[in-house]
């Protein structure tokens, strides 16, 4: 039987370790992206939470990164994401964020991913 493609939420550091610096943001951006095209090229629907929150966040207003209108979309916009995934990829890094959205993943009974080798190839 043949693997269906799952939606599978690339989750990680983005904001973590970097001390606000864009530069850093950047590369963790950079890494989850990497990892979702590694998903996409084992024949996959990758998504990252962020590729969604930021430019609603920019629309509602936000001026920077961690304000009001930021902080009320970010996680709670990824929480409503792993609803509807099939999966989560956690890739390597500390990120409380990535580790909130595994035990929300969890409680919806996805399968959490830790390594791209252990994702089924479709």
């Amino acid at each position: 039987m043949t693997q269906a493609p799952l939606l599978v939420l690339v989750a990680g550091p983005y904001r973590s370790g970097t001390n606000g610096e864009q530069s850093l943001i950047d590369a963790n951006l950079q890494r989850l992206e990497a990892a979702a095209l590694a998903v996409y090229q084992k024949g996959h629907l990758p998504v990252i939470s962020e590729w969604l929150s930021l430019p609603l966040a920019h629309t509602a207003g936000s001026k920077a990164l961690g304000d009001d209108i930021s902080e009320s979309l970010l996680y709670p916009l990824a929480h409503r994401l792993i609803g509807r995934c099939d999966a989560i990829l956690r890739i390597p890094g500390q990120s409380a964020g990535a580790d909130m959205d595994i035990l929300v993943a969890t409680a919806h009974g996805l399968r959490i991913y830790y390594s791209l080798d252990d994702l089924p190839k479709v």
